[in-house]
């Protein structure tokens, strides 16, 4: 558990009277009661960290070709497929943004912005 994490945990557990050893017991039993809620808020969560790794995979491909659209230049050639090069790096790193942002939210137990 990370210090923000904690954070929330103290927090949450003050709000409710309780300790953290209360509160914690408290909301395993709740999550264990209810699987179905509890593996779909655990799928969501692997579901966005698929995104940002399929992402970060697709910002490999393009650095990548970038390299090659550099060597190319370097040699004097025309790089026709540069727009489309830089074109597909900013829809890669929208799909990064967006999906660290789901993951944000989530954890946060909001709604991404």
């Amino acid at each position: 558990m990370n210090d923000a994490e904690f954070t929330r945990l103290t927090a949450a557990a003050e709000r409710c009277r309780m300790s953290n050893a209360a509160f914690l017991a408290y909301a395993v039993d709740k999550a264990a009661r209810d699987l179905t809620r509890t593996a779909a808020e655990i799928a969501t969560e692997r579901e966005v960290l698929d995104e940002i790794f399929a992402a970060r995979r697709h910002l490999g491909r393009i650095h990548g070709l970038f390299n090659q659209v550099a060597k190319a230049l370097n040699s004097g050639a025309d790089a026709p497929e540069l727009d489309a090069a830089a074109q597909a790096v900013r829809r890669a790193a929208h799909r990064m943004e967006d999906a660290a942002e789901a993951l944000r939210a989530h954890r946060d137990g909001g709604a991404p912005k």
